[in-house]
């Protein structure tokens, strides 16, 4: 029987369609070697040169990397290797590699290292394997190969001038809410914003106006019981600079630029960096070469809020009601210890604060990083696994120290240290020392706010000194005429 009789009275069955052709898979971005060159060209110095060609793979810096020490030692994890096969391999095949290379190098400069230079304190050659990551993540930024967290906030700076895109008028408007909430705790409590020729122009991490607006309020108050000549300013206000990690010198430049300009046009005697470490380290160390000022000085002095709280405290200017009593220890962040240079300030600070502080092992500028640092926060969730496993480290230090709190000047160490604490159940305490220092000083009484009765009486008495004043001025223009 053929097919047609058997089909006979039944309705036609529409033949099936053929099925779609699949996607065919994006093409990948051709690599543009020109750029690669370019870079390679404008950082193949001497130094460079000297880095790639004078390491003898003793293995000191293996045992200085807390990546190394957390991973069980493995060999891949030792700076040494890590920089070999990165930015030695692009110098060797002088820029001529392949997308695939350079999408593999993802999990090696930003996965496997947070920059934090303790390696090159141990080499005897000194070479510097972070300046080294650096110049490679700068490659593969130019390629456009950087992880997604770090990529969306340089295309904030690069779209409003800081990395949390918040508007500057909401910062106003937080400063001004702050002014008025911690207003209600001391008398006469301001955040003067643009005001000319102050002392100092205190910046922020945007995440501070962002998510913990009282790190504004509390530094207000530090600043107006110390009597302090002081200001924000009202653009240029983001200390931060995370485009410095993602690799990317020309986007890097813009909020330190922006921070200069408002600092000079204000002309304020210094910047005050809040507690944040990267912060400081662009501000004051890399911000000038980015900008390419000769000397490699920022046009205004910038010292960091550890400095500032430590002569606050060291001074008299603020009296505290009793030394803090719990057993504390110290983070030395990097960029304000090792690669600021101010792990003896802070411990000043630390014991004009408190009665019971224990250091870590090892510690100041070789305290290990708290695996938070060179963009690693920001990264976000893809690299948070590996983030609390090297981060064990750091961990052990803590718990060795046996600390009920740790004070930690830096807002990427202030997350790492409190995830730790999650995953490895410390029992700590993570604190700041605008946090101490707040809940300690003593309130002159004539800046405890007034009852409301009391307030209005005052308000009444100024009132009528106004006029006094007032009447005084025209009858002194009267006797002048």
């Amino acid at each position: 029987m053929s097919d047609q009789s058997q089909n006979a009275g039944q309705e036609a069955t529409p033949a099936a369609a053929p099925p779609a052709p699949a996607e065919a898979p994006e093409a990948p971005k051709p690599v543009d070697v020109g750029k690669i060159k370019a870079i390679l060209e404008a950082n193949d110095s001497a130094r460079m040169r000297m880095w790639l060609s004078i390491c003898s793979r003793c293995g000191l810096c293996a045992e200085s990397c807390f990546f190394y020490l957390a991973n069980n030692k493995d060999p891949k994890l030792s700076p040494a290797y890590k920089a070999i096969n990165s930015i030695g391999k692009l110098y060797r095949a002088k820029g001529e590699v392949s997308r695939e290379f350079l999408e593999s190098l993802e999990d090696v400069i930003w996965g496997q290292c947070t920059t934090c230079k303790r390696c090159s304190m141990y080499c005897p050659f000194g070479i510097d394997i972070a300046s080294m990551i650096a110049v490679a993540r700068a490659v593969c930024y130019s390629q456009g190969i950087v992880p997604d967290g770090l990529a969306r906030t340089t295309d904030n700076i690069l779209r409003t001038g800081n990395q949390m895109e918040m508007p500057d008028e909401e910062w106003i408007e937080t400063c001004n809410w702050m002014a008025e909430e911690y207003g209600e705790e001391i008398y006469g409590l301001e955040i003067p914003v643009d005001k000319q020729g102050a002392d100092y122009m205190y910046t922020v991490n945007p995440r501070e106006p962002m998510y913990y607006p009282q790190d504004v309020g509390m530094a207000a108050e530090i600043f107006h019981l110390a009597g302090l000549d002081w200001t924000v300013p009202s653009t240029g206000w983001d200390a931060t600079n995370l485009a410095m990690f993602a690799g990317n010198k020309a986007v890097a430049a813009i909020p330190v630029k922006n921070m200069y300009d408002a600092a000079v046009k204000l002309g304020v005697g210094a910047i005050v960096i809040t507690e944040c470490g990267h912060a400081f380290r662009s501000a004051k160390f890399e911000g000038p070469y980015f900008l390419g000022i000769p000397g490699g000085k920022p046009p205004v002095p910038v010292i960091h809020s550890v400095e500032l709280f430590r002569d606050i405290m060291r001074d008299g200017k603020i009296k505290l009601k009793h030394k803090f009593k719990h057993k504390v220890t110290y983070q030395d962040p990097c960029n304000v210890s090792r690669n600021g240079g101010l792990w003896d300030v802070g411990r000043e600070l630390v014991n004009l604060l408190c009665e019971d502080f224990v250091d870590m092992s090892p510690n100041r500028e070789l305290n290990h990083c708290c695996g938070g640092g060179g963009g690693y926060i920001p990264m976000g969730p893809p690299f948070k696994k590996r983030r609390m496993i090297s981060g064990k480290v750091k961990a052990d230090q803590i718990k060795a120290t046996g600390a009920d709190y740790v004070i930690v000047p830096c807002h990427n160490c202030f997350d790492q240290i409190n995830d730790l604490n999650k995953e490895y159940e410390l029992g700590v305490k993570v604190v700041s020392f605008k946090e101490i220092i707040t809940e300690l000083m003593v309130i002159p009484e004539s800046m405890i706010p007034p009852e409301e009765d009391e307030e209005e009486a005052l308000a009444q008495e100024e009132a009528m000194e106004e006029v006094s004043e007032e009447a005084n001025k025209e009858a002194s223009e009267v006797e002048g005429n």
